[in-house]
């Protein structure tokens, strides 16, 4: 898909890639549903660990992931996604129950652009990537799957992560 090929529904680039992390299958089945109905790609994972092999593979325009999650929660996979150089400039969204200044905060740190308290409606999803994702963004298929041939999340890099938080 060309980035002249893309059309815009609610000013959402069509054909865009979109991963929604969070261990609730009833969030992550709302978002696909909501993102989908906008013309949108989307992928899901239960947690950061199994987000990152989705992520080198897919290489998604945008990510959502919530903050509490088993094996590697949303402060970690943000920072891992943040700190690698082929996909630091894809915006993450924080997804949180908790509205709270601190985790707010904790969140920007980790690299975040936003925040957005669950429980969450159609057109928080829409304006955050109206925010931060514009059809020039979007990457082509052929050019993302190129760039992924190479680069791979190293393990080496969550445990360095690990360290630090």
């Amino acid at each position: 898909m060309n980035n002249s090929d893309l059309d815009t529904l609610d000013n959402i680039p069509v054909g865009m890639t979109v991963m929604v992390i969070d261990d609730s299958k009833t969030i992550r089945r709302t978002a696909e549903i909501l993102l989908s109905e906008q013309g949108c790609k989307v992928l899901l994972a239960s947690d950061g660990f199994e987000s990152l092999a989705i992520i080198a593979s897919d290489r998604p325009d945008m990510v959502f992931v919530d903050i509490m999650m088993p094996r590697l929660d949303g402060y970690q996979t943000c920072a891992l996604i943040k700190g690698h150089p082929e996909y630091r400039d894809i915006p993450v969204v924080m997804l949180s129950s908790k509205d709270s200044i601190f985790d707010m905060a904790r969140g920007g740190l980790a690299g975040s652009e936003s925040y957005i308290t669950k429980p969450f409606t159609r057109n928080d999803l829409v304006a955050a990537i109206q925010k931060h994702v514009k059809p020039t963004d979007v990457k082509k298929e052929a050019e993302s799957e190129q760039a992924n041939d190479d680069m791979d999340f190293d393990l080496d890099d969550f445990e360095e992560l690990e360290m630090t938080l």
